[in-house]
């Protein structure tokens, strides 16, 4: 399947069900394969607005919006990202996510 169809796909998906996180999630990721950036925002919004992620979603939509030059937008991402690692029991990736913030200026 080749990466448009894979979008397709996850586009017809979300179509027929816009609650559909993981799909969402799926869109979100397969929008970033293609640098269609502004779709991966939405979609990775979408998913973290209906599902209790564990960071790496924070993560992903940081990364997006870094490529969109939306740096206060990335930060509050990581630091949801990094209580939402917390809250999970997730200590590395809070970490991860710490010293990503930490690289844009932030302790």
């Amino acid at each position: 399947m080749t990466p448009s169809s894979r979008l397709d796909t996850f586009r017809a998906m979300v179509a027929k069900n816009p609650d559909h996180a993981l799909a969402r999630f799926g869109l979100a990721n397969e929008a970033v394969k293609e640098n269609l950036l502004d779709e991966a925002r939405e979609h990775y919004e979408a998913y973290l607005s209906m599902h209790d992620d564990e960071g790496n979603g924070y993560q992903r939509l940081a990364d997006v919006l870094g490529r969109l030059g939306d740096v206060a937008g990335q930060r509050a991402a990581l630091h949801r990202g990094i209580d939402a690692a917390r809250r999970f029991g997730h200590p590395s990736m809070a970490s991860e996510l710490q010293a990503r913030l930490e690289e844009l200026g932030e302790s």
